[in-house]
């Protein structure tokens, strides 16, 4: 963040920066970006305007402190959270977590992610999850990306089988979301899997 002698205007353009996941003559319409503090207020109230799409599937930061506190756990290098947006508008039409990364002879990390109501339907998410997979295995050199998704959530269980990723196990109990324990299915998905461009492995690779 710019401090003294910085502008606003500065600290913002430097903020919406897009991630280098897009290609040439790549159809996209979505960019991703790390979520910033200007987004507060857009980022609320696409909130509050989803939340019958979410529950119980998924419990987003609804409030003021909810969000500067999902800025904080965000600003380490072993996560992230990044917003779908619209190339031409910049508008947010998602949100994509890269979550638990665990280097050395794993790495893998977990992914979540969510649609806001106002834009679901269109296909954007599915660009988006495309683009965190370049992210994920390109640029981050994961390995391996795990998903946790509620049986009943269809919608989201067909983006990841639209994308490649196979279900690995049942976990009963496994996160606490909207009130309640709630069961998942893991899914999961490696970069060979992903048909994503080949990268050198990681420095934190171990050679043998």
């Amino acid at each position: 963040m710019v401090q003294n002698g910085g502008t606003e205007e500065t600290e913002q353009a430097t903020a919406i920066e897009p991630l280098p996941t897009a290609r040439p003559g790549d159809p996209a319409r979505v960019t991703l970006r790390p979520i910033a503090g200007h987004d507060r207020d857009e980022f609320l109230g696409l909130v509050r305007a989803s939340v019958d799409l979410h529950e119980p599937w998924m419990s987003l930061p609804a409030t003021a402190d909810d969000f500067q506190a999902l800025l904080a756990r965000y600003d380490r290098s072993t996560e992230e959270c990044l917003l779908v947006c619209l190339r031409d508008t910049g508008a947010i039409v998602g949100i994509v977590y890269i979550n638990s990364v665990i280097r050395g002879r794993l790495q893998s990390g977990s992914i979540a992610y969510a649609a806001f109501a106002p834009t679901v339907g269109r296909g954007y998410m599915s660009e988006g999850l495309e683009l965190l997979l370049r992210h994920a295995f390109e640029e981050l050199r994961l390995h391996r990306l795990e998903a946790q998704v509620q049986p009943g959530n269809t919608a989201s269980l067909k983006l990841l089988r639209r994308h490649g990723f196979r279900k690995e196990g049942y976990s009963p109990g496994l996160l606490f979301i909207d009130g309640a324990w709630r069961d998942h299915e893991r899914w999961a998905i490696t970069a060979p899997m992903a048909g994503t461009r080949p990268t050198p492995p990681h420095h934190t690779q171990p050679a043998h």
